[in-house]
């Protein structure tokens, strides 16, 4: 057999082996990414609004010492999320509590977690107004509408203790109760079932050895009890035999959640039928050494308490239980505080006995207590009073082996963890941002209604291009026989053709990718006007960021053949990665400088380190990024910055072409070797496991807007077409093809139109009810590139070059003086509209809405890019 025959067959065996191993590779992959998703998938799914949980389950979560620990790192050590979070705030709100509370907001909504907020009043009750009550409830709905987060407050908690500022004044606290609750308003009867955005919790302490006498950590041990409305048996006494819970009671009409303070502490040593004279001394004097710690709770300790046995006299078993009388009777959902006592320094049962005792007891009382929808865990080190201000750790993650087992117990229980609301985390950011790419008709039900008509004049442009290629032949672009160059680099002076350092350009690409990145500049500066008009309804409509990628695929691979043939394949994939890593320089310092900018009180960077969803949620795109500003700053936020994770969404799709300009040697060393059918199998494959699987593969923040093994596929279809650019040329270069797809057009766009007119108009058509919307849902995804992008990008694609190549000469006459500066300018004029955004968000007085100042800023954005462009390219560097 001739050697060249054998050195074939041989190559042939190779490259079928790699592509079985590569298909393999990938199926185990999204194997393994289904399998991980199914473990870690969470008991809630997410609603708006959020569901209750079911009968015998519970919200569950920490009250966090929020001053040194945070949300991310509870989530890290319990290795999963939990379903609420806790905090305390002053009442009423000073600005650093309103700065305290929207941070509080950001950490919870970044896991989708129910805020639990206590409102502790700093001041006497009777000086509360209305004013420090709608103070709150603008701050709580405002933090609702931008960042999604659903509230329980409870107001005042434990109440009815003596250890509180506002503790045992029943006449002030529920005044003051009622003003809140009327404040924050009442969505209870249009939310049965959900929760409602602000639901206010009544909590008191368990009822057992009220009125408490000189209880521990007491703020006046020596203060008269205020007996009005205290002594319900009116016997003048204020005693164990009087209602602990009845003389604050606000109302079933201000109440929507009950809520109970249930701690195990451990044996009481000093309490006597808990009537301990403050006479004795001061708040610490005749308490001895208080409770025993260390103590494992008694079996069905919790279950006594929540049926109002433990701690109550002998006679007291008629009493009606908290449980009962408020949360059955009123049919309300409870939560509950909790928590167990464990000192570090003292003797006694271990750490892990004494929590998962309790822990397991109450999870366990779930199933037999329905009612009971959230618990909350106190997760802080802090001295207690109870152990004569001994320091107590009560968190359950505090060792890794405690925490595994309480992650365990959670799932085993009817607890449930995972996101309750719209996650607004560094991943939902990125995938908001990639939401200002949809376009925005005055009605989104509009977007097939645009496409059919962008489609329909698509049509009518090839047709055009048909008639001008037969009766002007000379305004043809005429193929050179080289390749587009690189990103940013110098050109010579030329014609429609121009040549640096022995690489010819393709004009139309530079000219087709100008006018993509004036899209871009007019979609990222959000200001309205006529430039707006035209690219969220016409332009974006029908293909977006996928044709600058197909677009870059192309230049790229034209690049490549040149390169390859004077340097060899090992120099010419160095100059790739080179252009990638200028690409990710470009992007991280683009990144960093932002960031500072941000840091100056002066200057506003919203407009790209912010971005609002359809839902008016304000997502931040540097989450957690403040921590970069410690010294030294943390590892894991350093290599969320080196990877990308954050950033300003204007730039993001860079990290996108960095990893693209990595795999590119691989992928040309394929094309070289004419396995250009294995690629495109290999990329069809990839693309199928990336839209069924969701995966991103990568952590950068571009993947959640530009998933790796989605968005490869225009780039790789770029690579290949390049490779071929002859037989491609020859193709395009003839009559029939631009007859076809002009027909293709027609009848793609006259299909979709007719669609539109049957759903929108009640004109008669053949379609079943539904069609409009599942092809809506489910063809016209931007993110996924599903089917209908995807014949938008190949239609669009493909009336570009046709278009362009009969009409060249008064398009590049007219259009080339303006868009290829930028189309060969690409990473300065993406760089640049970033700042560019900056300084427009900080004029003073700008109307966003006014279409003749958007169009003033448009145009002298334009400019100014246009201007940095030019200076990238040599003066006369355009076609002719």
């Amino acid at each position: 057999m001739p050697h060249h025959l054998l050195t074939r067959r041989r190559l042939g065996r190779a490259a079928g082996i790699l592509v079985v191993v590569l298909v393999l590779a990938l199926v185990v992959a999204y194997v393994a990414l289904r399998i991980t998703s199914a473990s870690d998938r969470e008991a809630s799914v997410p609603t708006d609004p959020p569901a209750m949980p079911a009968s015998g389950h519970a919200w569950f979560g920490p009250g966090l010492e929020w001053g040194s620990d945070s949300a991310a790192d509870y989530a890290e050590r319990l290795g999963a999320t939990p379903s609420l979070y806790a905090q305390r705030v002053d009442y009423p709100l000073t600005d650093d509590d309103v700065t305290y509370l929207g941070q509080f907001a950001e950490q919870a909504s970044g896991q989708g977690a129910v805020a639990v907020l206590d409102v502790e009043p700093t001041v006497a009750l009777r000086d509360l107004t209305e004013d420090d009550a709608q103070l709150l409830a603008d701050e709580l709905h405002e933090l609702h509408r931008t960042r999604g987060t659903r509230w329980l407050v409870r107001f005042g908690p434990e109440m009815n203790g003596s250890w509180t500022l506002w503790g045992q004044q029943p006449g002030g606290y529920v005044q003051a109760f009622r003003s809140l609750a009327t404040a924050v308003g009442d969505d209870r009867e249009t939310a049965r079932g959900t929760l409602p955005v602000v639901s206010m919790v009544w909590s008191p302490v368990y009822g057992a050895g009220y009125p408490y006498g000189a209880a521990y950590g007491d703020v006046a041990p020596s203060r008269d009890a205020t007996a009005t409305g205290l002594d319900t048996t009116g016997d003048g006494v204020v005693d164990a035999a009087d209602d602990p819970y009845g003389p604050y009671w606000p109302g079933e009409q201000y109440v929507d959640w009950v809520g109970l303070t249930l701690y195990h502490f451990g044996v009481d040593q000093q309490r006597v039928d808990n009537d301990l004279d403050p006479a004795t001394g001061g708040t610490q004097a005749g308490l001895g050494e208080g409770f025993e710690p260390n103590v494992q709770p008694a079996r069905k300790a919790f279950e006594q308490r929540l049926d109002d046995r433990y701690g109550y006299a002998a006679d007291a078993g008629t009493r009606q239980t908290f449980y009962q009388r408020y949360a059955v009777d009123r049919r309300l959902p409870m939560i509950v505080e909790t928590g167990a006592l464990w000192e570090p320094d003292a003797e006694g049962d271990n750490e892990y006995d004494i929590k998962s005792t309790w822990w397991d007891q109450v999870l366990g009382s779930l199933t037999d207590h329905p009612r009971i929808k959230a618990i909350s865990w106190l997760e802080q080190r802090r001295t207690e009073a109870e152990v004569a201000d001994a320091v107590v750790d009560w968190r359950a993650t505090r060792r890794p082996a405690l925490a595994d087992d309480l992650r365990v117990s959670l799932r085993r229980s009817g607890a449930d963890i995972g996101p309750v609301t719209t996650v607004l985390d560094q991943a939902g950011a990125n995938e908001a941002a990639a939401t200002t790419r949809l376009p925005e008709p005055e009605t989104t039900d509009d977007e097939l209604g645009w496409i059919a008509l962008c489609a329909l004049v698509l049509a009518l442009l090839l047709l055009v291009a048909s008639w001008v290629a037969r009766v002007r032949p000379g305004w043809a672009y005429r193929l050179p026989t080289g390749v587009d160059g690189a990103e940013d680099e110098p050109v010579s002076p030329g014609g429609p053709v121009t040549k640096t350092a022995g690489i010819v350009r393709d004009a139309r690409l530079d000219l087709l990718r100008g006018l993509l990145l004036v899209a871009l500049v007019v979609v990222q500066v959000e200001v309205a006007g006529p430039f707006t008009a035209v690219t969220d309804t016409a332009l974006l409509a029908i293909s977006g960021p996928e044709l600058f990628v197909l677009v870059s695929g192309l230049a790229l691979g034209l690049v490549t053949a040149p390169t390859i043939a004077r340097l060899g394949e090992w120099a010419a994939a160095v100059t790739t990665w080179r252009r990638a890593a200028r690409i990710y320089a470009a992007a991280l310092g683009t990144t960093v400088v932002v960031y500072l900018l941000a840091r100056i009180p002066f200057v506003r960077t919203d407009a790209v380190t912010t971005v609002t969803d359809d839902g008016g949620r304000v997502h931040d795109l540097y989450t957690g990024g403040a921590d970069l500003l410690a010294y030294p700053p943390p590892g894991d936020e350093v290599r969320r910055l080196l990877l990308l994770q954050l950033g300003p969404w204007v730039v993001s799709m860079l990290g996108l072409f960095v990893v693209l300009g990595l795999v590119t040697p691989v992928l040309v060393w394929l094309l070289h070797r004419r396995l250009w059918w294995a690629l495109l199998g290999l990329s069809w494959t990839a693309y199928v496991l990336g839209v069924l699987s969701g995966a991103t593969l990568v952590g950068s923040q571009f993947a959640d807007a530009y998933p790796l093994l989605v968005w490869q596929l225009p780039f790789v279809h770029g690579l290949v077409l390049a490779h071929h650019r002859e037989d491609v040329a020859r193709g395009l270069a003839g009559a029939p093809i631009r007859v076809v797809a002009a027909a293709l057009a027609l009848v793609y766009g006259a299909g979709l139109g007719w669609l539109w007119l049957q759903e929108r108009h009640g004109v008669a058509g053949p379609f079943p009810d539904g069609t409009y919307a599942w092809v809506a849902d489910h063809l016209y995804d931007p993110v996924l590139l599903q089917p209908g992008r995807l014949v938008d990008l190949a239609l669009v694609g493909v009336a570009a070059l046709l278009v362009l190549t009969a009409c060249w000469t008064p398009v590049a006459r007219v259009l080339g003086p303006v868009l290829l500066p930028l189309g060969r300018a690409a990473l300065t004029v993406v760089v640049a509209q970033a700042f560019l955004a900056i300084a427009v968000d900080n004029v003073p007085g700008l109307d966003r809405d006014s279409w003749w100042q958007g169009l003033l800023v448009h145009v002298v954005v334009l400019a100014l890019v246009w201007v940095l462009a030019r200076r990238r390219t040599p003066a006369g560097a355009t076609a002719h």
